[in-house]
């Protein structure tokens, strides 16, 4: 009978209240993690109050048994997954809370994965919550099971504290998610408004008719490249290209974009003629070489790598070293960079990146400290951890490139920092007294045919492709 009761209060109940739950997510209820806490919790109080008045007596103690074991194998798991609800050994996790399956399941696909945790803590917690208010109320001969439920909370507390120090070191160096809103998940800025088949772009346009034109759409290179240098090459091909719109809607899309490691291994691989950005890093020219590609760097513009904070951080310059021992970890504090009290919270960008590339050959042989992280929910219920993009707290410090900091993604609530005393301006930047200059490149293979490759080239570094450069926001590299 022992035995029939257990099955049915922890077993068949918390089932009954997760597909209650699963209907609600149905009928279009929305923030799951809430409800799922709001149905367990009811749940237990309820159920909790019925178990104990038809407990059997000295058997108290079990009322504590489910959430000793969830809290138990929450300990566990967050210790075998580093604290990562998207690791896979959740799924054994999630097999040994069976009752609970058709919950999980459906936030799960939602990508709610709290839930593997809250709804059985939930149920769990509220019916011993009930069960220990009622046994502080009817203490005659409670004693022996008393003593058992001592043990339980015991091993219910110490394993919440493993649990929630494990995730509390996680949380510093992983944050909520933040992700990526346009360009299919690959950008982090709206492209429209430099999109070659927006009628209402603000590409800058050439006062004449270009000089150079290609106008057999079989010859137009197909461009693509990272996001700070899409508005560029959107604008040369705009000039350049005969009806490009037509070209782009009708027949072969020759302006991509799909982010600078994409596209350089879209160039790699002939889908892509020229890829615009930076310099390659380390691995994407070993990736080269690897396929036996020569590549041929051409610049075509001047830019500056640039850090910036919030406005309200005092801090208005930094030196290289500073830099350098902000992002290996060795300056931790704002206090010890000439600012307020308060821990650093340094971003970094994805591996391969432009700008990523950038602050490696600026660090040397300097390590770089671990980049902060976030969990980004994936289709089918996937999740999954990237390089978290910049959030503009104040304790923060991030880099990008100068342009898309101030013009594609203008963000009035950042302050761009000095280097060594000097800004990053237009002039400084032309005459590359800032410490921080770089070349915006388009790099090509020496072994693509295309013969439309090189006079483009060509034009892009002459006056026609340098003003183009210079009324998007870069720096051209000469006076033309």
């Amino acid at each position: 009978m022992k035995a029939v009761k257990l099955f049915m209060y922890f077993g068949l109940i918390p089932f009954s209240l997760s597909l209650l739950v699963v209907i609600s997510m149905m009928a279009g209820v929305h923030f799951i993690l809430y409800s799922s806490i709001a149905v367990f919790s009811i749940g237990g109080l309820v159920f909790g109050y019925r178990w104990f008045k038809h407990r059997v007596q000295g058997q108290e103690f079990l009322a504590f048994v489910p959430l000793a074991y969830t809290a138990l194998l929450w300990a566990i798991f967050m210790w075998i997954s580093g604290g990562f609800y998207g690791h896979d050994s959740w799924v054994v996790y999630g097999i040994l809370h069976l009752p609970y399956a058709p919950g999980f399941f459906m936030s799960a696909f939602a990508g709610e994965l709290k839930t593997l945790f809250w709804a059985p803590i939930a149920y769990g917690g509220a019916f011993s919550i009930t069960c220990t208010i009622l046994m502080l109320k009817n203490r005659t001969g409670l004693l022996p099971a008393a003593k058992k439920a001592v043990t339980l909370l015991a091993i219910i507390g110490i394993s919440l504290s493993a649990g929630t120090y494990i995730h509390a070191e996680r949380s510093k160096n992983v944050l909520p998610t933040y992700g990526y809103e346009h360009g299919g998940g690959y950008s982090s800025t709206d492209l429209t408004p430099y999109e070659v088949t927006n009628p209402n772009h603000k590409l800058p346009t050439l006062k004449d008719r270009s000089t150079f034109i290609i106008e057999n759409s079989d010859e137009m290179p197909v461009l693509d490249g990272a996001e700070a240098a899409y508005p560029v090459y959107s604008a040369f091909a705009n000039s350049v290209y005969k009806n490009v719109s037509n070209v782009m809607t009708s027949e072969k899309e020759v302006v991509s974009f799909t982010n600078t490691i994409y596209a350089y291994e879209r160039l790699l691989s002939g889908e892509a003629d020229i890829y615009f950005g930076a310099e390659p890093s380390k691995e994407q020219q070993m990736m080269a070489e690897k396929a036996g590609k020569e590549l041929v760097m051409t610049p075509i513009g001047k830019e500056a790598f640039v850090f910036f904070v919030h406005p309200d951080n005092p801090v208005e310059n930094l030196d290289v070293e500073q830099i350098q021992k902000i992002y290996s970890g060795e300056i931790k504090n704002w206090e010890d960079a000439g600012g307020k009290e308060e821990e650093i919270m340094p971003f970094q960008r994805p591996k391969n990146s432009g700008s990523q590339t950038l602050l490696e050959k600026i660090m040397g042989d300097t390590p770089i400290q671990k980049p902060l992280k976030e969990e980004v929910v994936q289709g089918m219920g996937g999740i999954i951890e990237q390089v978290a993009d910049y959030r503009n707290v104040e304790n923060a410090i991030g880099f990008s490139f100068r342009y898309f900091a101030t013009g594609m993604r203008k963000n009035g609530d950042i302050k761009l920092l000095g280097v060594n005393g000097i800004k990053p301006d237009p002039e400084n930047i032309s005459n590359e007294t800032y410490p921080f200059t770089a070349s915006l490149y388009a790099i090509t293979l020496k072994s693509n045919q295309n013969k439309q490759i090189e006079p483009f080239l060509q034009w892009m570094q002459g006056p026609e492709g340098q003003e183009l450069v210079e009324e998007v926001g870069y720096v051209k590299l000469t006076d033309q």
